[in-house]
């Protein structure tokens, strides 16, 4: 799995085999070359709009503790009541429409990782929150800034990963009100892919945005997303302070936001797909209006996680059938407003690597990928139900996300690939290992997966009779020993250096 290539690789099959199973380039991001799985009609999908239009006008939405936005929207037509916000039908979309762009390139500080989000691409992203970490060799513990520069290194030599995401694990162990520093540093120093800024506070947004200048220059930032950051919406029907003064910051630089409304079915909306995906869609028309009110033209992405709760336990529930509808519902309304989506993941609630992690994230992972997701957070590592990161299970996933690209590219047709030179040469009969056309392909015809063992009972055996998470205890360390840090100019090393001192120390550490 790292880019460093095979040049380092050992001689003989060992050797062949594990320079076939590193990736030495990838593409910045996947160009989808596969039809969208449409679950909802026109007519379905048209009722659900109606409903939020509904929801929108005769129920409204609270935006709390910030009378500027308050003020934005009732001088762009709608009816403000205290802290509610009610929207005659249509205003939202018309706005929407009006500005917000259908797709937009976050760029990376190497240029070659820049990233398009929209129309027909996927971009793959690791897990984002995580309070804890997991690994098969200390079991689940509190997450440090060392485990997070870890997890920025091996997204950033994942190949099957095209962004550095965000909090890819929160570090417990730096000052709650200081932190946000190391995590966006610690982006730029140790990856060179695109990454996410901080959301928890206005202040914590703006610093995101002045580091990235330091990077980038001022104009350039001003003219050009360098970061894709979340705002949640407070589910059902909220937007707090917080979440707003986080949105107001991104978008006056021009930055983008993904506004996503968080649903834990059942708890936080109706237990019901339709009534779930109506809310859904209310809540990110009120958001995604409000960044355009704000600076028409920002880049703004139309996001949404959805997990359904027990009704036994109301624990949440990942890997079901309710919560993919769901995406593949919010999908095609995405398309039909005519903004970049968001959704899906490496989505479980197992507090291990094992099966129930596996296929409940591989159910969310082929959904959001036939679904139509462009901007695809907690790709890989997510654990726990997002409580944890997991180290092994972050190389399981990035298996599966290199597999997603392959789906998504689609079905070769070219002359060479109609294979009748092959049929040719053979014959009834006839194996096709040893025919021209298999030599020529046999290298690169099926994906090869990292993690997966199908060797011979025996030959497995020999080599330690390991598990799929034991497999990638292995990959993970031999990734980070083998890591190189990609090139920064040491010019620009030394200013967010000397950023993050005169910041920290210009303010008490606090752990709120």
């Amino acid at each position: 799995m790292s880019e460093r290539g095979a040049r380092r690789k050992g001689g003989g099959r060992a050797g062949r085999r594990e320079a076939r199973n590193t990736v030495a380039t990838s593409a910045p991001f996947i160009e989808r070359k596969i039809p969208y799985f449409e679950m909802l009609s026109t007519e379905a999908l048209e009722l659900i709009e109606h409903n939020a239009d509904r929801l929108l006008a005769e129920i409204g939405i609270d935006f709390l503790d910030d009378p500027e936005v308050l003020e934005l929207f009732k001088n762009a037509g709608a009816e403000v009541e205290g802290t509610r916000v009610r929207f005659a039908p249509g205003l939202c979309r018309s706005i929407i429409q009006a500005s917000a762009p259908k797709s937009y390139t976050q760029h990376a500080r190497n240029p070659a990782r820049s990233v398009t989000i929209g129309g027909k691409n996927t971009v793959l992203v690791p897990a984002y929150g995580p309070p804890f970490v997991h690994d098969l060799d200390k079991g689940r513990r509190y997450a440090t800034i060392e485990d997070f520069r870890n997890f920025v290194k091996l997204a950033y030599m994942a190949p099957g990963l095209h962004h550095s995401g965000g909090t890819v694990c929160e570090p417990v162990d730096l000052p709650v009100n200081k932190r946000h520093y190391d995590m966006v540093y610690s982006h730029f120093k140790y990856s060179d892919k695109p990454l996410m800024g901080s959301v928890t506070l206005d202040s914590r947004a703006q610093d995101s945005v002045d580091m990235a200048k330091l990077v980038f220059g001022d104009e350039f930032v001003d003219q050009n997303c360098v970061l894709t950051s979340l705002i949640n919406v407070n589910s059902p029907m909220v937007f707090d302070g917080t979440m707003l003064g986080s949105l107001k910051v991104y978008a006056r630089n021009n930055q983008a936001t993904v506004i996503s409304p968080f649903i834990l079915a059942g708890a936080m909306s109706p237990v019901t797909v339709t009534g779930t995906v109506t809310q859904i869609l209310a809540e990110a028309l009120a958001g995604i209006t409000l960044t355009q009110l704000i600076r028409p033209g920002a880049p703004v992405v139309f996001g949404t996680f959805a997990a359904a709760v027990s009704m036994a336990t109301g624990a949440p529930t990942f890997g079901t059938p309710e919560p993919s509808m769901v995406i593949y519902a919010a999908a095609a309304l995405a398309r039909r407003l005519g903004v970049p989506f968001r959704s899906g993941g490496g989505l479980c609630a197992s507090k291990l690597p094992d099966a129930q992690a596996a296929y409940e994230s591989a159910n969310t992972l082929q959904t959001a990928a036939l679904a139509g997701v462009n901007f695809m957070l907690h790709t890989a590592g997510w654990l726990e139900g997002g409580l944890a990161m997991g180290y092994e299970k972050f190389i399981m996933d990035c298996d599966q996300a290199s597999m997603i690209g392959v789906l998504l590219n689609g079905v070769d047709l070219s002359e060479d690939a109609q294979a009748m030179s092959a049929f040719e040469e053979g014959g009834p009969g006839k194996h096709f290992l040893g025919s021209a056309h298999t030599l020529k392909h046999f290298e690169t015809a099926f994906y090869r997966s990292t993690v997966a063992d199908s060797n011979s009972y025996e030959q497995w055996s020999a080599e330690g009779s390991l598990d799929t998470a034991q497999r990638a205890n292995v990959i993970w360390k031999k990734m980070l020993a083998d890591y190189e840090a990609p090139a920064l100019d040491p010019a620009i090393d030394e200013a967010l250096l000397d950023y993050m001192r005169q910041r920290k120390a210009s303010f008490e550490d606090r752990d709120y």
